[in-house]
């Protein structure tokens, strides 16, 4: 598959959402047993959004064009959307230019990034660029989450990672919710990018591979990647850890993100950093932020003699 079709997105997204919703949520009848569909019909949240049947079922159907944000919010408003999935269903009712867009360019890492990654001491720190492509990382980040660089670059990604990889799934005490978020965030960025062929690779891939996937693909679940919270790890080597994270966009680029990871001082899960710290700490580590492109060509994948894990 080249490219996702937008058309076919939107319409599956209005579709989940007004499922999703029951009558007596927006004030309206229920009729129970005799309702043939889940949620809500396509005339009552037309009724809801102010606008004709006819109109509505075009959209569901991807036949929408200059939608206006007027309409939008109105539907948005029936379907009960927060602010992101608001600015998920604007991205899917844009305009579609008739011009192919020009693959994007390669992703690549700052030297002061590479430098300011490797001198956040005693701190875990990855940087994900698109399609949440790791495309830089440092030391302790490599302790505690596996080390990168024994993965092609095409494998450094955490969509990739936390489905294919069964070290990550071990390691992960909560790992349904990290599948849900790794997809809700790849939806959010599909929605933007539906010509991005990589990316349309990655969900084609994992579908075929991973049942759970294609499930949390068909949810149409969206979500934002600057969040912050607490990750339950359980690392091979030290145990359970509980740590608290933060993602931070680039001021420069906002499809990167660097996200750190910290214990609070004193506890067992800040004494598990300090040790994984000292055992990373090696003159010979190898180079965490590579300088070349991070997309390159696909390539096929050596096979590794033990499975590397990654956030």
């Amino acid at each position: 598959m080249d490219q996702l079709d937008q058309r076919a997105e939107l319409g599956e997204f209005l579709r989940s959402r007004r499922a999703r919703l029951r009558p007596e949520d927006v004030g309206l009848p229920d009729y129970g047993r005799h309702r043939r569909v889940p949620g809500l019909r396509r005339e009552e949240l037309a009724q809801l959004a102010g606008v004709s049947v006819a109109y509505y079922t075009r959209l569901e159907q991807g036949h929408g064009q200059n939608v206006s944000a007027e309409i939008l919010d109105a539907i948005a408003r029936a379907l009960r959307l927060d602010g992101t999935e608001r600015a998920h269903l604007s991205h899917l009712a844009g305009p579609r230019s008739r011009k192919r867009r020009q693959a994007p360019r390669a992703e690549r890492v700052r030297p002061e990034l590479r430098t300011l990654l490797d001198a956040m001491d005693g701190v875990p720190a990855y940087l994900v660029g698109r399609r949440q492509d790791v495309i830089g990382w440092n030391g302790l980040a490599a302790a505690v989450f596996g080390d990168f660089g024994t993965l092609p670059a095409q494998e450094r990604n955490l969509v990739r990672l936390v489905f294919l990889d069964p070290a990550t799934a071990e390691l992960y005490a909560d790992w349904e919710c990290r599948a849900c978020e790794v997809v809700s965030n790849l939806r959010m960025y599909a929605g933007q990018y539906p010509d991005d062929e990589r990316l349309s690779a990655l969900v084609g891939e994992l579908s075929v591979k991973n049942e759970e996937f294609r499930r949390l693909w068909a949810a149409h679940t969206v979500a934002d990647n600057k969040t912050h919270g607490v990750k339950r790890l359980r690392h091979p080597l030290v145990g359970e850890l509980q740590l608290s994270f933060e993602t931070l966009a680039l001021p420069d680029d906002p499809a990167q993100f660097l996200v750190t990871y910290h214990a609070p001082p004193g506890s067992p899960s800040a004494d598990a950093l300090r040790l994984l710290a000292s055992w990373s700490a090696s003159p010979a580590a190898p180079d965490r932020t590579p300088d070349r492109a991070a997309d390159p060509a696909p390539e096929s994948a050596p096979p590794r003699d033990v499975p590397a894990s990654g956030p």
